[in-house]
Parts: structure tokens; sequence; C-alpha cells
């Protein structure tokens, strides 16, 4: 049968050709509805189920970028059996050259979120600085968003020659103005790569002490011994001799202990002895040397160095305490004595005056 409505011409195209491309895009809708709700669901429990985040990446690349690209490409697929202006022609090629750029964008940003998160699991530490990523995503989402769009506009024909040279001068004039700033966020990048602390380590840069809270693009927060909070720059940071003390495995001790003048030399000669035997009955320390090493002013002077086999501080000091409390209980046994700051003072006598 033949229907004259079906071959009525409307906009360059008989109604029978619009209702075709209606009905491809329905089908083939269709069919992409069917595989996001059953075939990507299935891979969803399948990534969930294994060890590896991989799989569950390249689903999430599927959701945000491969699906919408493949919905699109079925809508221009059916634009194809229709004879279009050149304008729209024009629009779709326009709306396919922004689709693809901004999807590619996105899968772009997946993959670069991923692999830096897939890096920091590897790290004991790695949940403790995922929170970091955001920060970093804000920088490198910059970024390739500004790349997006130069690549854009070049396939609209602009000139983007000229555009990028205008970029580089008012890039220039921007990073003379904002170079600390600059600076600080090319230090988060050095802080983050290098690891030279991390949130939750107890450092000291100059004489400032305390525990790194948060790791900020331009500043990281310490909370300080005394119970405040100090903002420092990454650059005066990363510029800064550190001392990392959560990566201390043991703390070294040192010993110096003073006798009087005077002490017979068959107790000096047991001193070294008994000061070891002190140390290494001491659960969690390590002896390493003990000596007679000076004559003092007014002491003869003995060191003793050990190692306390724990990084916590309040351990460290307890170990000592105990060490300190057994060397004078053993010297008061020994009837040694303990030197202290003396001075003797001779006075001359006057010589008897001639009547």
């Amino acid at each position: 049968m033949d229907f004259p409505l079906l071959q009525r011409v409307v906009w360059h195209n008989p109604v029978q050709d619009y209702l075709i491309a209606l009905l491809i895009l329905a089908v083939l809708w269709a069919v992409l509805r069917i595989i996001r709700s059953v075939a990507l669901s299935r891979l969803r429990e399948l990534a969930a189920r294994t060890e590896t985040t991989f799989d569950d990446f390249v689903v999430e690349a599927c959701e945000r970028a491969l699906m919408p690209l493949l919905n699109f490409g079925a809508f221009y697929f059916a634009t194809t059996f229709l004879v279009l202006p050149a304008r729209a022609e024009g629009w779709i090629r326009a709306a396919s050259a922004v689709l693809l750029v901004f999807f590619g964008v996105r899968f772009i940003l997946t993959a670069v979120r991923y692999f830096l998160e897939l890096q920091l699991a590897q790290r004991p530490d790695g949940k403790e600085k995922l929170g970091q990523v955001r920060g970093m995503m804000v920088v490198i989402g910059g970024a390739t968003w500004v790349l997006g769009a130069v690549f854009l506009l070049d396939n609209f024909g602009y000139d983007v020659t000229a555009i990028i040279a205008g970029l580089g001068i008012g890039g220039i004039a921007i990073a003379l103005a904002a170079q600390n700033i600059l600076g600080d966020l090319f230090n988060y990048f050095v802080i983050f790569f290098d690891r030279p602390f991390e949130v939750g380590d107890n450092i000291l840069v100059d004489d400032k002490r305390g525990v790194v809270e948060q790791i900020g693009i331009k500043t990281t927060r310490i909370r300080s011994l005394t119970g405040e909070e100090l903002v420092m720059a990454n650059t005066s940071l990363t510029s800064s001799r550190i001392h990392n003390f959560r990566r201390l495995n043991r703390r070294r001790a040192l010993l110096q202990i003073g006798v009087v003048y005077g002490t017979p030399a068959e107790k000096l000669r047991r001193i070294p002895a008994l000061l070891k035997d002190i140390i290494t009955t001491e659960p969690a320390t390590t002896f390493e040397r003990c000596h007679f090493f000076r004559y003092g002013a007014s002491s003869l002077d003995f060191e003793a160095v050990y190692f306390v086999e724990s990084a916590d501080f309040i351990a460290f000091m307890d170990a000592q305490e105990r060490i300190n409390l057994l060397v004078y209980e053993a010297f008061a046994r020994e009837g040694i004595e303990f030197a202290f700051p003396t001075q003797t003072l001779h006075v001359a006598q006057p010589s008897p005056t001639r009547p």
C-alpha cells in the first residue's frame, strides 16, 4: 500500500525517512540500555568479587565515558539516513567534537585518578593519603580541561597558535605575579611523590615540632606539641631540614657520669663493666660501648652509649629512668661517689713581718 503521508517531503526528507531514522535510533538506544542494565551490572558484580581494582576502573570508565559516547553515536548513525541542511550538519559535527572532547577528558581524568590511587594503595599508609588525591585532581583536571578546550577550538577552525601565544604571554605575567603560589603548588607535588613526611608524622622543622595534620596544595598544617596549629608554606618545608621522628626505629641514649677524684683505681676499672651489666639487663636495649674517657675539671668522666629499640618517646624515657636508678643504687653499694662541680681555693699565708 502506498501512503501519501509517508512520501510527503519535510525539510528535504520524506516522512518515511524520519520514521526509519527514529526506529533505528529507538532500537539502538534500547540495545544500549539493555547493555547498560544487564552487561554492566554483571561486570560490576564480577569486579566487586575480585581483589584487583583494574576491572573496577574499566567498569567506571565505561559508565562515565563509553556509554554516553555510544548513545550519541546511535543518534549520529540515525541521522545518516537523512539529508540534512549544511547548517544542521555543522551543528551535529560541532556537537560531536564537543562530546568527544568532553568524554575524552573525563576518561583521561578517570584514568589518572585510578593510577594515583593505585600508587597510594601500594603504600602502607595509602588510605590516609587518599584525601590528597582530590587536591591533585583539581590541578590536573584544570590543566586537562584547558588542553581539551584548545584542541576543540583548533577543530572549530580558530587560530590556536595566536591563542597559545596570548596565553603564554598572559601565563608569564600570571606566573610572575603568583610565583609564590606556583612554587607552593609545585612543592605540593614534590611532597606527594618524594614523601619526606606524611599525615600523622612527627616532624621537626627548624625549631618547630609537631604532628602533620593536613598537606594542602599551598600550605601544610602541623599540630605543635604545645597545642596550637602551625600553618607552613610547602616551599618553606621542602627548602628546610626536616627531622622525621615517625621513621625512627630506635633511639640512641648517651649516659655520662662523673666520679670524684680520689676514687681507687680498682673501682674505676669496674665502672665500665658495672654500667654494661646494668644496661644489658634492661629489656629492649642494645649496649654499644662504655669508657673512662676524660679527666674533667672536677670529676673523672665515664661515657656509655646504648640504644632503646623503640620509637616511642615515653618508652625511651622510661628505660633511661630505670637505668639511672639502677646506676645510683649500684654506685651506693660499691661506695663510688658521684662528682659535682667543686673548686679548691688555696690562700697563701702572708709572710711574717720583721721587727
